[in-house]
């Protein structure tokens, strides 16, 4: 049996824009990325702390150093520019994988550069 577990987040991150007319997903800044280990297309649960709105979607990267967190399509309508947002992926492990595991933790800056990593 795997159990479904935190892999990554990248926490208290910063919505840049938002577009509408966008099929649907986040852009992220391909640095939070990297340190993360989020990958591209990759599913991820992204929570509004401003609003308690949830969402699930996928990636795509922006420029790296750019600091861009962008809300792509029909969740424009739920986040907006300047919302703390934590983005979470998760991973499915065998317990003894999960004896061992340490999920990544990316702590964003205000300008939604990597302040830390745990």
């Amino acid at each position: 049996m795997f159990v479904k577990a935190l892999k990554a987040k990248i926490h208290r991150a910063k919505i840049t824009d938002s577009q509408l007319t966008y099929p649907g997903s986040i852009g992220i800044d391909s640095d939070l990325l990297e340190a993360s280990g989020i990958a591209a297309n990759e599913a991820v649960l992204v929570a509004n702390v401003n609003n308690g709105e949830r969402i699930e979607t996928y990636v795509v990267p922006e420029p790296a150093g750019s600091g861009k967190i962008t809300i792509l399509g029909a969740a424009a309508r739920k986040f907006e520019p300047e919302d703390v947002v934590i983005i979470i992926s998760f991973g499915f492990y065998s317990p003894e994988e999960m004896r061992t595991h340490n999920p990544r933790v990316v702590l964003a800056d205000q300008n939604n550069g990597i302040k830390e990593t745990r």
